[in-house]
C-alpha cells in the first residue's frame, strides 16, 4: 500500500516567493498530492489514499520544500557517507555537485591533484556521467544528487600541459566528453579558472565548452578568475563566455574578497544587474564572512585571519590559526603556509555588509560550498541553511521568510532546471521540510563545526521520512540521481 502523510495546519511557504498561508499538505508515495486550507482537502482525494495514512499536527510550524544546496563539493561524499547527515539535518534534500570546475566525472586516477583533493582521494573512477549516475543510484544517498561537469577535470583528463590553452584536438576531446555527460543528464558546465589547473584557459576554450553545454540546454556555473582586485574584469569574462554560448550563467559564491575589496559589492552588484538585462544571470552565496578552500600561499596576506582546517604534513595543527602557527615556528605566515601544504583553510576574507548585500539581492540563491572531506570543516557544511533563517530572517530581518525560502528552493530549482522540485505543488516530488520558525538555528561554529542545527523537525526525500530532530537520521534513504530537465514519472 502506498505510504501517505498528511501535514496538518502548518504555515505553508511554497518556495515561489508567494505570501505564506495556513493549510494542509498531503504526501503519497513520492509525490505531493494536494494542498488546501485546514481540513479542506477534497474527500475523494482522501478516500483514494486508503488507511495507511499518518497525520502530523504542524500547528506553529512551517511546511516548506526541501532545501536545494546549489553549490556543493559532495560528489564523493554521497558515495562515501551516503547518509548525508550534514545536509539532511539542515533540511537539504537535493545537492548540486561538480562546482568550481571540480567534478569526479570524467576522470580516472589514483593520483591526488591540487584543487581536486577537495573531493577526497579515492573516488576518481568514473569515466562517464552515466557511470557516476549508476553509482549514486546504487548508493541510494540520503539526498538527491544533480551534477555539473568540471572544466578542470576535463583538462586533467585530456591535456598534456595545463599551463597553456587547450590544443584543437584536446578541446575536441573535452567537448565530446561534455556532450556525453549532458546526454546522461548533467546540468551543465562548471569552471574554476581561479585554480591553477584551469587558469591558462582562454576565451576560445571556455566558449567552445560553454557552447557544448548550451546545445543540450545546460547552465554555466563559474568560480571566476579573480574575486580580489580584478573582480570586475573577471565578472565580464564570465558573462562573455555565457553570452557567446547563449546559456544561463551562475556566478559561484559571489563575494568581494580581501580588505582592499571590502565594500565593492556596491560596484559588482550593479554590474551584474546591468549584464542581467542582456543575458540570464544568477549567483549563489553562503551566509558567512569566511570562505574555505585549499591552502594557497597567494591568499596569505598577513592581514586576514586564516584557520587551518587540515594539513597532510601536520594534521595535528588542524583547528589552529596560521598566525599562531607561524609565531610558534618563528616563520612568516607565507613560510608557515608552505610548510603546511597540502591542506585546507578557512579565509576570513569578507565583510558582513558585503555578504548581506549579496544575500538580499533578488538574483542570489543559497549554496553552502561546504567541504565534507576536511578534518575540521567550515561550519557552513552543517549550518548554512538554518543560519539564513535564524540570522538573516528572524534576527536581522534582512529577508522576509518567503524570500529566504525561495532563495533555497524554487529559485534554485528554476535556475538549474530541476523539474518538479523546489515547490510545494501537486504533482511535484515530495521533498518536504517541517521546521520550527521560533527555534530554527545553526549551531555549528568555527571552533565546533560538526553540530546539528536546531528546529529542523522533519525532512522527507521523495516522500520518505529521512530525518527527524529527535531521532536524527531515520535510517531510511531515498535520494536519486536527478537529471536535467527531466520530469520523473
Amino acid at each position: 500500500m502506498t505510504r501517505a502523510t498528511l501535514l496538518k495546519n502548518g504555515l505553508i511557504v511554497d518556495g515561489n516567493n508567494c505570501p505564506a498561508w495556513r493549510g494542509d499538505v498531503l504526501l503519497a508515495g513520492d509525490r505531493i498530492v494536494a494542498l488546501a486550507a485546514p481540513g479542506q482537502i477534497a474527500p475523494e482525494v482522501m478516500t483514494g489514499i486508503g488507511r495507511d495514512l499518518e497525520e502530523i499536527d504542524c500547528t506553529g510550524k512551517v511546511i516548506a520544500p526541501g532545501f536545494i544546496d546549489v553549490h556543493t563539493h559532495d560528489d564523493a561524499a554521497v558515495l562515501d557517507a551516503p547518509a548525508m547527515t550534514p545536509k539532511l539535518s539542515q533540511g537539504v534534500t537535493t545537492v548540486v555537485v561538480g562546482n568550481c570546475g571540480i567534478s569526479l566525472v570524467p576522470l580516472v586516477t589514483t593520483e591526488p591533484v591540487a584543487s581536486l583533493a577537495l573531493l577526497g582521494r579515492r573516488q576518481f573512477r568514473f569515466p562517464a556521467m552515466r557511470d557516476y549516475a549508476r553509482a549514486v543510484d546504487a548508493a541510494t544517498p540520503g539526498v538527491n544528487v544533480a551534477a555539473l561537469v568540471g572544466h578542470s577535470t576535463l583538462r586533467l583528463r585530456h591535456m598534456k600541459r595545463l599551463d597553456q590553452p587547450a590544443r584543437d584536438d584536446e578541446l575536441a576531446a573535452m567537448v565530446k566528453d561534455l556532450e556525453s555527460a549532458m546526454a546522461a543528464g548533467a546540468l551543465g558546465l562548471s569552471s574554476g579558472v581561479f585554480y591553477q589547473e584551469a587558469y591558462a584557459a582562454d576565451q576560445t576554450e571556455l566558449s567552445a565548452l560553454a557552447c557544448a553545454a548550451a546545445r543540450s540546454g545546460g547552465v554555466y556555473a563559474t568560480h571566476i578568475r579573480d574575486e580580489l582586485a580584478g573582480i570586475l574584469p573577471a565578472l565580464q569574462e564570465a558573462a562573455l563566455t555565457a553570452r557567446q554560448a547563449g546559456l544561463p550563467l551562475v556566478l559561484s559564491h559571489h563575494k568581494c574578497a580581501g580588505p582592499a575589496n571590502w565594500g565593492r559589492t556596491r560596484e559588482t552588484l550593479p554590474l551584474i544587474e546591468q549584464l542581467s538585462r542582456e543575458q540570464d544571470i544568477g549567483m549563489d552565496v553562503y551566509p558567512y564572512t569566511a570562505g574555505s578552500t585549499v591552502l594557497r600561499e597567494d591568499l596569505v596576506d598577513g592581514v586576514i585571519d586564516i584557520l587551518i582546517t587540515g594539513s597532510q604534513p601536520h594534521p595535528e595543527l588542524a583547528g589552529r590559526y596560521l598566525a599562531d602557527i607561524a609565531k610558534l615556528w618563528g616563520l612568516t605566515q607565507q613560510e608557515a603556509c608552505r610548510r603546511l601544504i597540502p591542506g585546507g583553510a578557512c579565509y576570513f576574507q569578507m565583510r558582513e555588509d558585503d555578504v548581506e548585500r549579496v544575500l538580499a539581492h533578488p538574483l542570489s540563491m543559497i549554496g553552502s560550498d561546504g567541504l565534507p572531506h576536511d578534518e575540521r570543516p567550515h561550519p557552513r557544511l552543517w549550518g548554512t541553511f538554518p543560519r539564513v533563517l535564524a540570522c538573516y530572517w528572524r534576527e536581522k530581518g534582512l529577508l522576509p521568510l518567503e524570500q529566504a525560502v525561495h532563495k533555497m528552493t524554487g529559485l534554485s530549482a528554476r535556475r538549474f532546471k530541476l523539474e518538479r522540485r523546489g515547490l510545494l505543488k501537486p504533482g511535484y516530488m515530495a521533498d518536504v521540510l517541517v521546521f520550527d520558525p521560533d527555534r530554527v538555528k545553526d549551531l555549528a561554529t568555527f571552533e565546533n563545526p560538526i553540530q546539528f542545527s536546531a528546529g529542523i523537525e522533519r525532512v522527507w526525500v521523495n516522500g520518505v521520512l529521512s530525518y527527524t530532530e529527535t531521532a536524527r537520521a531515520t535510517g531510511a534513504r531515498a535520494g536519486r540521481f536527478v537529471r536535467r530537465g527531466r520530469a520523473e514519472y
